[in-house]
């Protein structure tokens, strides 16, 4: 590809980005978007009156832009979580380590890349864009040394960062968990495969074994039962409070403001909530309904009285069958996925095989759309396949738009089907929160992407033909040093074209967007659900960012004009994700930063890649010297990777005991321990929980209770314009 269809497809996607950023600009400050772009400050402060003489609502603003970057780590703790800094710090990582690799290779390494034949150079529109690359340095060059040179100073940076992150993150944990001393979690113990006797029930086995096994530390149980029909009917009725609580801002919004602009009249499906006696005798059946449905399975959550007995009877082994009575430390209650706690525990690997075997066989069915997009890339490829195509092909602007800019998108809306899928190979899998389904769908989509955008666009060409492309171990980094210099100009189209359009999409917020005008001018619908704010994707974003550290990593020396754009990348996603963090998204559970140790092993993974492929390339450019300096550099990140596993890992996986002992000392000196034994029960109660197992967001029908609908306008001491509370308020205030 030359530069002026590289400049082709670069135009195209930063002109479609500065257009979408400018209507977003737009679209964020109308009153009728409000729900979209602010759902999380909507469904928070429970208001949405608007000031109706708001002018400078038609003017594009960069506000957002600056709010973004001002808002401090605190603020985003305190607002969304931990598992949002973390997700911020990724990305922060990356700033940092590609601005020193950017800074050493674009004065180090690309005019020695340039310069690196005795040739005549084409003007600078139609030169290829390997003359930018190391493919264009002589054999036996000395000037081998600088890349080598570079290579020591970004994986020492690399180091250093990841430690001071890793141990940064570690502590945010540790104080995560002290701070969230009235954690239900931490004192149950989700019991699975409870054996069957037929004298006694599940809940009358669990008694028995707990109070015999755990006399001295168990304090009761609640067991999970298979109920489907009162469980809809349970999420239909959350479904309904929602909407009357929501009927209920907007005639009091239009009682004190007249018309108030996105909230209209009141809505035609509710016109009356009942308050009398009918209403305790619903709740009568429903109580009635519930208790004679109910189907025990051999599933139960198990309270302790301390942290300490809690963890450790998640970790100690119950029974001599490992098989039976199988403990596992309970997710938080919003987190726990409801549904798969009613799957057999003997089930399980059996899903877990089929689900992985499910992955391999959609991972290899991929492999027809990257042969496809790879073939895109060469001219004498179509020429070839499609004859029909070699008139139009020969026009100098569609040759460019096809080579340079169309393999990309085609890719990126293949890859718009691998996260669905796999989140739905994670429900089967059968987890047991959401959390961890999202976590085990992200590893997914890792391995997936890297594999199939990777590796098999860098070895691109018929699938036949690369069956035996490694003959063995050692031809690996030899074939890679080939192949990857080769595809450097279709992964710098894949940075803007995936990257800003992933960016562009997220800020827009497409699908919300449209189903708010289908509402509101085909069905007609005013009322707004506030009540429900999306939930961060995780599992498709971070994979997102680690191929991107991946290609950095892995063409930072080999292919340095790449280095800049990633950089403008990162940086607009720092803002984009902050700016979605605070004003979009609401977590529904709290994981304390467990994505980390899966960023931390992916960018190792990245940074011994490039090693390893910088050791083929100096082996074909005949240069042991530096291809002797490249082994220490591998040994050493496998031996700091190690030193990582022993020194922060543990921290992720289990709590220490020191730290548990003192946080029910502390309790028990303060007198909490009561409160905190008697709120265990209520919140693993199954059928007033409210979650709903096709949706990783909403709240729970408890709280719902706890918040009465005539309540909600009485926690904001006056109604302000929600001009001033998202445009005027600085993100620091409450």
């Amino acid at each position: 590809m030359n530069i002026s269809a590289f400049l082709t497809s670069a135009g195209i996607n930063i002109g479609l980005c500065v257009v979408l950023l400018l209507l977003y600009s737009l679209l964020r400050k109308q009153p009728s978007n409000f729900c979209v772009y602010f759902v999380r400050r909507l469904a928070q402060a429970r208001q949405k009156c608007i000031d109706s003489l708001w002018f400078d609502r038609f003017v594009p603003s960069p506000s957002w832009i600056l709010k973004a970057w001002e808002t401090s780590e605190d603020e985003i703790l305190s607002t969304a979580g931990l598992d949002a800094v973390v997700f911020i710090r990724i990305l922060v990582f990356s700033l940092r380590v590609f601005s020193i690799a950017a800074f050493v290779c674009m004065f180090l390494v690309l005019p020695l890349n340039y310069h690196g034949q005795q040739m005549h150079h084409k003007e600078i529109a139609f030169e290829s864009l390997e003359v930018f690359s190391i493919g264009n340095v002589k054999e036996g060059s000395k000037w081998l040394w600088a890349h080598c040179l570079a290579l020591y100073i970004i994986s020492c940076s690399a180091w250093l960062l990841l430690y001071f992150e890793y141990r940064s993150i570690a502590n945010m944990r540790l104080a995560h968990i002290k701070a969230s001393a009235m954690n239900p979690s931490h004192f149950t113990v989700l019991v699975r495969s409870i054996p069957w006797s037929p004298e006694d029930s599940y809940s009358d086995s669990v008694e028995k074994f707990f109070s015999n096994y755990h006399l001295l530390t168990y304090l009761g149980h609640q067991m999970v039962y298979r109920c489907g029909t009162v469980q809809k009917l349970m999420g239909d009725a959350e479904m309904m409070c929602r909407m009357m609580r929501s009927e209920n801002r907007a005639v009091e919004c239009k009682q004190n403001l007249f018309n108030c602009g996105p909230c209209g009249g009141p809505s035609q499906a509710f016109r009356m909530l009942s308050t009398g006696p009918e209403s305790v005798q619903g709740k009568s059946v429903c109580r009635d309904l519930d208790t004679s449905t109910r189907e025990e399975v051999a599933a139960a959550f198990v309270f302790f009285k301390t942290r300490y007995a809690a963890d450790v009877a998640s970790q100690v082994p119950q029974s001599s069958n490992p098989m039976l009575w199988v403990t596992d430390l309970a997710p938080e209650p919003h987190d726990v996925y409801w549904s798969n706690l009613c799957i057999p525990f003997k089930q399980l690997w059996i899903r877990r095989i089929a689900t992985l075997l499910a992955a391999i066989v959609f991972m290899f069915l991929f492999l027809i759309p990257v042969t496809f997009v790879q073939g895109l890339t060469q001219l004498d490829t179509l020429h070839h396949t499609f004859p029909f195509l070699r008139g139009l092909l020969k026009k100098k602007f569609m040759s460019q738009l096809v080579t340079g800019y169309l393999p990309s998108v085609v890719l990126m809306l293949f890859l718009y089907t691998v996260p669905p899928t796999m989140m739905l190979f994670s429900t089967v899998e059968g987890c047991i929160s959401r959390s961890r389904r999202k976590k085990s769908a992200c590893h997914k989509v890792l391995c997936f992407t890297i594999w199939n955008v990777f590796f098999v666009n860098v070895l691109s060409g018929s699938v036949i033909s690369q069956l035996n492309v490694f003959s063995s171990p050692k031809d690996i980094p030899a074939q890679l040093a080939r192949a990857v210099p080769a595809q450097a100009s279709f992964f710098m189209t894949y940075i803007f074209t995936s990257g800003l359009a992933s960016l562009s999409s997220e800020v827009m917020q497409p699908l919300a967007l449209l189903w708010n005008l289908i509402r509101r001018f085909i069905l007609r619908k005013k009322d707004d659900l506030y009540d429900k704010p999306l939930s961060f994707p995780y599992h498709i974003e971070v994979p997102r960012v680690l191929l991107f550290g991946l290609l950095g990593f892995t063409f930072s020396i080999l292919a340095p004009l790449m280095l800049p754009f990633l950089l403008a990348y990162f940086l607009l996603a720092f803002l984009v994700y902050r700016n979605q963090i605070l004003n979009v998204y609401s977590p529904t559970y709290e994981t304390g930063g467990q994505l980390w140790p899966t960023v931390h092993n992916t960018t190792i993974f990245s940074l011994v890649l490039m090693q390893i492929i910088a050791l083929g390339v100096f082996g074909l450019k005949r240069s042991p010297v530096a291809s002797g300096f490249t082994i220490p550099l591998i040994i050493c990140s496998l031996l700091f990777n190690e030193y990582c596993r022993q020194r922060f890992h543990p921290i992720f996986k289990n709590s220490a005991a020191q730290m548990l002992i003192d946080m029910d000392r502390q309790d028990e000196q303060s007198g909490r321990t009561e409160e905190i034994h008697r709120q265990l029960r209520s919140a693993y109660c199954q059928f007033k929980s409210g979650h709903s197992d096709q949706s990783d967001n909403g709240k729970s029908i408890r709280d719902s209770e706890e918040e009465k609908p005539g309540e909600d306008s009485n926690k904001v001491n006056e109604p302000l314009a929600l001009h001033h509370h998202m445009e005027s308020k600085e993100p620091n205030e409450k």
